[in-house]
């Protein structure tokens, strides 16, 4: 297999949780999935990639993105890269508690204005995140280019998939946000042997998307 010249990165966010409900900092505490309500958002996913060959398939090791990946792609769960470097920041003295509770404690608040440049007390900040991730994006590309792999998936968190569109579409820290089971596809082009991002999309695709 040669080279390839041009990569399809799709990455997803896992199902809902009980913490997602109760809009708790999750971090990288181990929460599962809240079932059966996360299956309705999965089936959709699931029904959106089941025609797409994947030459690899990466996950965050926290117990929700493996329970996603179980049940969007099942065939490729044995053979997929568990990696630390996919799970959700590290929200430190955060994890666990709500907006509400945290709303009038200045430390929380300087945290918010900050857009992820200070790190909560006990956890990492936006670009410690992205240490982490860029290393293993970097890896991604690499193999990319020596083994040929075309499309390639990924089931992480809600930061994860925030950062990565801040520093590949140059979005808002905020405004990258995406929902339970949803994602975005990255294209990456090699030009001379540097990868570039050239353009995303929404996954899975939206019904009413004109």
């Amino acid at each position: 297999m040669g080279a390839a010249q041009r990569l399809e990165l799709v990455v997803v966010r896992h199902g809902v949780t009980a913490w997602n409900l109760e809009r708790r900092y999750q971090g990288q505490r181990d929460i599962p999935l809240l079932l059966p309500d996360a299956l309705a958002e999965m089936d959709r996913l699931r029904d959106h990639l089941a025609n797409e060959a994947f030459d690899a398939v990466h996950c965050s090791d926290l117990t929700r993105c493996r329970q996603t990946l179980a049940h969007v792609l099942p065939a490729r769960e044995a053979a997929a890269c568990f990696d630390a470097r996919l799970r959700e920041l590290d929200f430190g003295e955060y994890e666990g508690r709500t907006w509400e509770a945290l709303k009038e404690d200045t430390r929380y608040r300087a945290w918010i204005d900050s857009a992820g440049e200070q790190a909560p007390p006990g956890g990492e900040s936006a670009e410690a995140l992205w240490t982490r991730l860029e290393a293993w994006l970097g890896e991604v590309l690499l193999q990319a280019a020596e083994r040929g792999h075309r499309r390639v998936l990924a089931v992480t968190h809600g930061g994860v998939i925030r950062e990565l569109r801040r520093r590949l579409e140059g979005s808002d820290f905020w405004e990258g946000v995406v929902g339970q089971a949803q994602g975005r596809r990255f294209e990456f082009d090699n030009q001379e042997g540097e990868w570039r991002c050239k353009a995303s999309s929404v996954v899975p695709v939206r019904v009413d998307a004109s």
